[in-house]
């Protein structure tokens, strides 16, 4: 099969992600986030809080519409690795004028607060991107005071697994590739690796709220050429498959093609705890 050159041209996307055109352009992909978010803002508890933490901040969202939600009575921190993000959400905060939010450089693992600081904290999407989930559940406990709230939302497994049986399909005859694209597939939550990671943290799940979405895309090449599917997912898709992304890419894009509109199911959860005494 004749295939143009252009056709997989996306398999050369590497962001920079603290470039100025990566991080401007990283607010207009929020869609991914909004979904989680949005859900987060829904039910997490807003009465009698006065000292907030946002693990996993990013470029501000939900940490700015939080802290707007709460006013000036909450005191409301943010805390990322990622220096160009926190620039971002410092440019929003500014253009905003939100008073009660402050931003902090630093790993989630090894947080700059003191003991028993916040009332609530939150994470939106932060489970599965945490370079060790136990230590960074651990020190949100730390900087936690007893009966505070932890609320988090994740993805699950069984997302977009439209998507990964066509890519499991596709690498069937390779047995190591095939091995990497179960690991990576099971590398997200599920509700009860979510509880036990809480458990082991000294938090108690009091709800848990679940709920699926869809992403929808024209054709297999219109989704391998989105901007926030080659922002958040290509790169672990590129591992599955080292060596020989090529030839699976072409395989993939060519089956994908053939089912015609992509419906992949996106299913979300809210997950909230109560730190023990």
């Amino acid at each position: 099969m004749s295939r143009d050159a252009d056709d997989l041209d996306f398999l050369n996307f590497d962001p920079d992600f603290n470039s100025p055109p990566v991080v401007a352009v990283y607010d207009e992909v929020a869609l991914w986030s909004a979904m989680f978010g949005l859900l987060l803002l829904e039910e997490v508890p807003l009465a009698n809080v006065t000292s907030v933490l946002d693990v996993g901040c990013g470029t501000g969202f939900p940490l700015i519409e939080l802290a707007e939600r709460l006013g000036d009575r909450a005191q409301v921190h943010g805390i990322d690795p990622w220096s160009g993000g926190l620039q971002r959400a410092a440019e929003k905060i500014a253009g905003r004028e939100t008073r009660n939010v402050t931003l902090h450089e630093g790993s989630a693992s090894a947080m700059p607060f003191a003991d028993a600081t916040f009332d609530l904290i939150v994470s939106n999407l932060g489970v599965n991107n945490f370079d060790d989930r136990t230590a960074a559940i651990r020190e949100c406990r730390r900087v936690a005071k007893s009966g505070a709230t932890l609320a988090l939302t994740t993805n699950l497994q069984g997302h977009m697994r439209e998507l990964y049986d066509v890519f499991a399909e596709v690498v069937r005859d390779d047995a190591e590739a095939s091995k990497r694209l179960r690991d990576h597939i099971e590398h997200r939550a599920t509700i009860a690796n979510v509880r036990e990671l809480l458990e082991i943290g000294r938090f108690t799940i009091t709800c848990v709220v679940e709920r699926e979405s869809v992403m929808r895309f024209a054709n297999g090449t219109a989704l391998l050429n989105h901007y926030f599917i080659k922002l958040g997912f290509l790169d672990g898709w590129k591992k599955v498959v080292a060596g020989n992304e090529r030839e699976v890419f072409a395989r993939l894009q060519d089956r994908l093609n053939t089912i015609g509109e992509l419906r992949l199911t996106i299913p979300m959860a809210y997950v909230e705890a109560t730190a023990a005494e």
